[in-house]
């Protein structure tokens, strides 16, 4: 939706300095918030409505407006947590008297199960990479490790030399807010790193000196994007043709560990989910997926 031109409120950087330096949050979150706050400024100028004189009324004629536009609810919902937040800023600094979101309530969501790939579709795509070429070399400990760890592509790309314990079999990660999590990597992902470490990663580094633990072919910190490339190209190759995203090993990680009897807690622990909820959502998927068993193999399933 076009946004007319406007002159910004300092109260939104002083909002998301508060957010980066207290929260930790990523670049693409203060974005996001950057992004929902200065659309709503721009509503309200037009109104000739300051940021911090808006009410409960202006802001559900925003949520209509943006209706009537065609937004989606999932980009209302998460417009709202973004005022939420800035409006309860305010209101810890003095700066208004009265929460004006305190009576709106957030859009219902649609509870959306992750795409996710079957045990077999894994072996297959894990197998695709030739070990012997530099690169293949590379994606192969790569999507061993992303499938061993549950890690974020983020975290994957980002990962350094110190970050891997090959003699503990553990990867520690600083994941998002700051927090810092261990998790183990497994037997096969430990001997395949080991593997590229000695034979394919000094080879990546002939253009210079890295600790990022997967260069590129240039020897610098892949992009999410190249790797998420890179994982469409060897699903093309096993003949997978289900809708894949950055995160399906992420999301395989976590269904496989359920559907084998894995603690819902334990594996909110590994992936970094600060709430349990965030979590349960894959034991739909793990439900689902004992469902379809039952009613195949049962006799009177």
């Amino acid at each position: 939706m076009a946004q007319p031109s406007y002159h910004p409120d300092p109260l939104i950087e002083g909002f998301l300095d508060e957010l980066w330096s207290n929260r930790g949050l990523s670049d693409n979150t203060l974005s996001a918030y950057r992004s929902d706050l200065q659309h709503f400024e721009a509503y309200l100028q037009q109104r000739q409505v300051a940021l911090r004189d808006a009410g409960r009324e202006v802001i559900q004629d925003y949520l209509g407006w943006r209706f009537d536009q065609g937004a989606a609810s999932t980009s209302s919902a998460r417009l709202l947590s973004s005022l939420r937040r800035f409006y309860g800023f305010l209101l810890t600094r003095q700066l208004i008297t009265e929460d004006p979101l305190a009576l709106i309530a957030s859009p219902k969501l649609p509870r959306k199960l992750p795409d996710t790939l079957s045990e077999a579709d894994v072996d297959a795509l894990l197998a695709e990479p030739n070990s012997e070429d530099t690169v293949e070399g590379r994606d192969k400990a790569m999507l061993e490790l992303l499938y061993a760890t549950g890690l974020r592509v983020s975290e994957l790309v980002a990962l350094t030399l110190e970050q891997i314990s090959l003699r503990q079999g553990l990867v520690r990660i600083t994941g998002k807010g700051g927090k810092e999590r261990l998790v183990p990597m497994g037997e096969v992902a430990i001997s395949e790193l080991e593997r590229y470490l000695q034979q394919n990663r000094p080879a990546l580094l002939a253009y210079g000196q890295s600790d990022v633990v997967f260069p590129s072919n240039r020897g610098r910190m892949m992009t999410r994007q190249t790797f998420w490339y890179r994982i469409k190209l060897y699903a093309q190759r096993a003949g997978i043709h289900k809708a894949l995203s950055p995160h399906t090993l992420r999301h395989a990680f976590a269904t496989h560990l359920l559907n084998h009897g894995a603690d819902l807690r334990v594996v909110q622990l590994l992936l970094g989910h600060s709430s349990l909820s965030t979590t349960q959502i894959y034991t739909h998927v793990a439900n689902a997926r004992l469902q379809a068993l039952h009613a195949a193999h049962h006799p009177r399933g």
